[in-house]
């Protein structure tokens, strides 16, 4: 008998114990990480801005976090475990580091998805169980494609005698992408692709740009007249400047850049116009903002996101920014 009121006093106990538990960790306040690659670009900044913007509506903590290499990407999401967070979006610095991070996030019981670059397995596939915002990074650099071509046609250039800068991050397959469909644009339009010069950068930033586009300028200075592409903003902005170096200004060069950045704005803000002559707007606020609001809806009600949510963009120049950028927050 005096087993038997043990045993029912004990298991008593235990569901108390559980269910106390359980509540305090549905109590327990919401806290989601967000984690970038490369912390000191715009885009970054700005896509935390509105991330801070879903926090401050949903009552959620926001942690942010720098994570340029693989060691403190992993070092990030333990610290975000010890921090009880529930978890975290992140555009990881190396897309290939995929399965590690899903590895990490299941050992630490932290929900993932992935913003900007989608993640991938040891055999270079999408990793499907990890929900991904992005962009499709072919069509976009299909509106880059498109809109120097029109812009060359729009200036009397004829295409045989204009060369095409290719500011190359090939290892990013974004980056890959965006310039490949560039690349069929503006073959379809007619451009040669003979006059296609690869320009390979070692970072996605503008001084790498400029570097790996000053090489490409003096091998192939036979051309007068240049159009650009790559990337992002500032992967453009860095042709734009080794161009400029040599004398090549606005009349000269076509640059089309990706982003719709303050690195983008602050060249339409300038008196006169330069050869960065536009660039194709994607929203840092959809990725930032609702990107949160999508894992702190999966922290609450379970609600996981869309496998693949893939964001638009919109060419911008110096003649319809002011309305863009007003429209886009």
């Amino acid at each position: 008998m005096k087993i038997k009121l043990l045993a029912a006093a004990l298991t008593a106990t235990l569901a108390a114990a559980a269910f106390t538990t359980h509540t305090a960790q549905a109590a327990d306040p919401v806290k989601i990480g967000f984690l970038v690659k490369q912390a000191e670009e715009p885009w970054f900044q700005d896509e935390w801005r509105f991330a801070e913007q879903a926090a401050k509506e949903k009552g959620f903590t926001l942690v942010k976090i720098g994570v340029p290499n693989g060691e403190k990407m992993m070092a990030a999401i333990d610290n975000l475990a010890a921090q009880k967070a529930q978890g975290f979006v992140i555009c990881a610095p190396d897309v290939k580091l995929g399965a590690a991070v899903e590895r990490q996030a299941k050992r630490q019981n932290l929900k993932v998805m992935s913003v900007d670059d989608r993640l991938v397995d040891g055999a270079g596939k999408p990793i499907a169980s990890i929900p991904h915002m992005g962009i499709s990074g072919y069509e976009i650099g299909r509106q880059v494609g498109l809109g120097l071509a029109e812009e060359m046609k729009a200036r009397g250039w004829k295409p045989e005698e204009v060369g095409a800068l290719r500011i190359a991050y090939d290892q990013l397959p974004t980056a890959k992408e965006r310039t490949q469909g560039a690349v069929d644009a503006l073959k379809e339009s007619g451009f040669p692709l003979a006059n296609i010069v690869d320009a390979p950068q070692s970072r996605t930033d503008t001084e790498s740009a400029f570097n790996a586009a000053n090489i490409a300028l003096t091998k192939q200075a036979r051309f007068k007249r240049w159009v650009a592409f790559g990337l992002n903003d500032e992967a453009v902005l860095g042709a734009v400047r080794a161009a400029e170096g040599r004398g090549l200004r606005a009349d000269s060069v076509i640059g089309i850049g990706i982003g719709g950045s303050k690195t983008a704005l602050n060249e339409f803000a300038k008196p006169a116009a330069t050869g960065f002559y536009g660039t194709v707007q994607i929203s840092p606020k959809r990725h930032g903002y609702e990107s949160s609001l999508m894992m702190h809806q999966w922290i609450t009600a379970n609600q996981a996101p869309a496998a693949v949510t893939l964001t638009k963009g919109t060419l911008m120049t110096r003649k319809n920014q002011a309305e863009l950028v007003k429209a886009g927050g």
